[in-house]
């Protein structure tokens, strides 16, 4: 009950400061409402960045293991022997079968490949920037298509290499422009005539302007087969991919990744001194090369608003120096009545946190404002994590600003404090 009296009290005469000398203290809470912001502002903005880039990424999937000819980012030595890797053979459909056959560690395995920029016509209409993929029944696993209406392959399509297709909500907006329903029609990609049996739900363009799902063409993998060479594991040919996607009780994908390389390497007929002549990628690399670059910009952020919730902080420490001095008689007439130190202390102490947080809240409030500010596909949003950091630091640089003033207040002596 002391304890909350001495509260209630504490922030009675903080308001009361605060109220008085409107003008001096949004003056000197001005430095931590722009250091709030400029660190706030920044580390939202990055973070929209990241998760935005991120999300860029989700049609690679998660939790999965790409054994492809290219890796993905450069070695441990920040070097990419492009030299080396071009004469590396694809991974071919036997070697995909042989994984099916031998691999125990995943979930999901499938083997697709794709070409952009093919054309996708119904009668008079056409539509130019059509992605074709095809892949094998485990592709709906690995990418986690969101099919609206109609279905996915059976495995009798995918096995006789079926002129069936899904597409993406951009190819049916363009040969369907009146609304009707695709399914079971008929459209030529290549001048090869391919049945709708799926639509897919659409997704919109992503932040880094890559290929969204709204112009897929999902064949079966035979099917892509006989118009394209791909799964022969030669090097000059277009090149499948296979993706294996783990089981969430192995962490960090290490018990796949070891057995994949074991399999593979055998397959190869790789001897123990020979380097790989494959590449095992994962999205997660991509993720980490991100994260450092966003760091920088994260302890930029710091750099910029450290400068003004230092000027802030003096701020705070002159308003509480000013306000021990105007009311040094009532700190001698509260100790003459048996206030001890503490209670003093904290009531100064706990004016200056209370001032700051104010300070804090409107860099806040800026920041949320910059939120409604169109950046086109840039989400921008401020989480509750910034919003916490924001307040915390707030009120460390109010206690930090305010206790050596408070600490002088509760040391004052009442007869030289009620004379003064």
């Amino acid at each position: 009950m002391k304890v909350v009296r001495l509260i209630l009290e504490s922030f009675r005469f903080a308001w009361n400061a605060l109220k008085m000398n409107i003008l001096r203290t949004i003056l000197s809470l001005l430095g931590v409402t722009v250091g709030i912001f400029a660190i706030i502002a920044v580390f939202t903005i990055v973070d929209s960045l990241e998760k935005n880039v991120k999300q860029s990424f989700d049609f690679l999937g998660s939790g999965v293991i790409y054994v492809d000819k290219w890796p993905f980012t450069a070695d441990s030595n920040g070097e990419y022997r492009w030299w080396d890797f071009w004469r590396r053979p694809n991974p071919s459909y036997r070697e995909f079968k042989f994984l099916e056959a031998n691999l125990s560690g995943q979930t999901a395995m499938a083997i697709y490949a794709d070409i952009g920029n093919r054309v996708a016509k119904r009668e008079n209409n056409s539509f130019y920037e059509t992605e074709l993929i095809g892949g094998s029944y485990g592709y709906k696993d690995i990418v986690e298509l969101d099919i609206v209406r109609g279905r996915y392959f059976t495995q009798t399509e995918i096995a006789s290499g079926r002129n069936v297709c899904i597409i993406g909500d951009d190819i049916v907006k363009a040969l369907f422009p009146n609304g009707e329903d695709p399914l079971g029609k008929e459209i030529k990609v290549n001048n090869k005539k391919h049945f709708i049996i799926g639509t897919l739900k659409k997704e919109g363009e992503s932040f880094l302007g890559f290929e969204s799902k709204d112009s897929y063409c999902v064949i079966p993998y035979d099917a892509f087969r006989t118009m394209y060479s791909t799964g022969t594991g030669t090097y000059n040919e277009r090149g499948s991919t296979i993706a294996i996607k783990g089981q969430e009780e192995d962490i960090g994908l290490v018990e796949l990744e070891g057995e994949l390389t074991g399999i593979l390497r055998t397959r190869r007929g790789l001897r123990p001194r020979e380097d790989d002549n494959f590449a095992l990628n994962r999205p997660e690399a991509i993720a980490n090369v991100l994260s450092g670059v966003f760091d920088v910009f994260g302890i930029a952020g710091w750099i910029i608003g450290g400068f003004s919730i230092l000027v802030g902080g003096f701020g705070i420490a002159n308003i509480m120096f000013v306000s021990v001095k105007e009311r040094t008689s009532i700190i001698g007439v509260q100790k003459s009545l048996g206030a001890q130190n503490y209670f003093i202390l904290f009531q100064f102490l706990f004016e200056a946190v209370f001032l700051s947080v104010i300070g804090g809240l409107g860099g806040l409030f800026l920041v949320f404002l910059i939120t409604f500010i169109p950046m086109g596909s840039l989400e921008v949003s401020l989480t509750l994590s910034n919003i916490v950091l924001g307040l915390g630091v707030s009120a460390i640089i109010g206690t930090v600003s305010g206790i050596i003033p408070a600490a002088l207040a509760a040391r004052l002596d009442p007869v030289i404090a009620i004379r003064s």
